[in-house]
């Protein structure tokens, strides 16, 4: 059975930092690439980033970046989301998500149940 079982979230003050965590199984962790998304209240779900498979390599979207940053523990089964200097528009539930094709960030294999990330100012 494919897992994904995000955990971390919490309330914290504007300017602080979270690290969300993502704990795989019922896959081979290391074939895919692992995203990152959040849904705010009242707005559709967008896509954070992404950690490549293999290469380390994490691509971000812009409105995270220079704040956000994504690792990866292939040995663990797990994905971070490293969040600094948050502000209350990042207020979301985040949910990791596993992708088998590429960082495509529209289509993914699975996904996890989402944590919840209040910012308060």
């Amino acid at each position: 059975e494919v897992q994904l079982v995000e955990s971390g979230g919490g309330l914290v003050q504007a300017g602080g930092s979270l690290r969300l965590s993502c704990r795989a199984s019922g896959f081979t962790f290391d074939d895919y690439y692992m995203e990152w998304f959040r849904q705010a209240p009242g707005k559709e779900r967008e896509g954070v980033g992404c950690s490549w498979n293999r290469d380390g390599r994490v691509t971000l979207e812009d409105s995270v970046k220079g704040r956000f940053t994504i690792s990866r523990d292939n040995a663990k089964n797990t994905v971070y989301l490293h969040m600094n200097r948050l502000t209350p528009e990042d207020t979301a539930v985040y949910y990791c998500a596993a992708d088998s094709m590429g960082c495509r960030l529209d289509q993914v294999d699975y996904w996890g149940q989402g944590t919840q990330v209040t910012v308060s100012s």
